[in-house]
């Protein structure tokens, strides 16, 4: 049996959105808290920078809050336990825990592996690739939701997955198939 290469593969960011179910006073919050920023001219949300765990949230008027930043699912809880906080400071309750939804996770690593480009951008469908334009090869792995940037040193960076079993189960595919292709 051919020796499996180790992928290694580390969450960069996860986006995650969830409901707080009240209407959020926006102005109100911007002018109590100092880590914000609110130009309902240019955007409709406001942005929260969170210290710890270092993330971004954008919360609307509607209760809507989408985070960014954060590396774990546990920090993307404990980002949105600091936003409650926050809204405790100008009396706003938030009596029911939100549901926290996956939009998106990117993550980068290793396959351990050199690849050759141009030859995968021939082998392989759902590639783009012009090394003119940007060193690294754009993969959408069939059957999933992940894509792929892959570069001639074994890296990889992959978005698209909205859980981490998703994340490895696709790292895992992308190594099987590139695996096929060396043994052709």
């Amino acid at each position: 049996m051919a020796k499996r290469s180790k992928a290694e593969i580390k969450i960069q960011n996860i986006v995650a959105s969830a409901s707080l179910e009240k209407d959020i006073p926006l102005i109100k919050l911007a002018e109590a808290l100092p880590n914000t920023e609110y130009n309902p001219e240019q955007f409709p949300g406001l942005v929260m920078r969170i210290k710890e765990p270092k993330t971004s949230a954008l919360i609307f008027s509607s209760g809507k809050i989408v985070c960014t930043g954060a590396k774990s699912m546990g920090k993307v809880k404990e980002a949105v336990g600091k936003i409650i906080q926050n809204l405790e400071k100008i009396k706003i309750k938030i009596t029911k825990a939100p549901q926290i939804k996956v939009q998106n996770m990117v993550a980068s690593g290793s396959i351990g592996m050199d690849l050759n480009l141009n030859s995968l951008a021939m082998e392989l469908e759902n590639t783009e690739y012009e090394p003119e334009q940007f060193p690294g090869l754009v993969y959408k792995l069939p059957g999933t939701r992940a894509t792929f940037l892959l570069f001639s040193n074994g890296k990889i960076v992959c978005t698209g997955t909205r859980s981490e079993t998703k994340l490895r189960e696709a790292v895992d595919l992308l190594v099987k198939n590139l695996h096929k292709l060396k043994r052709k």
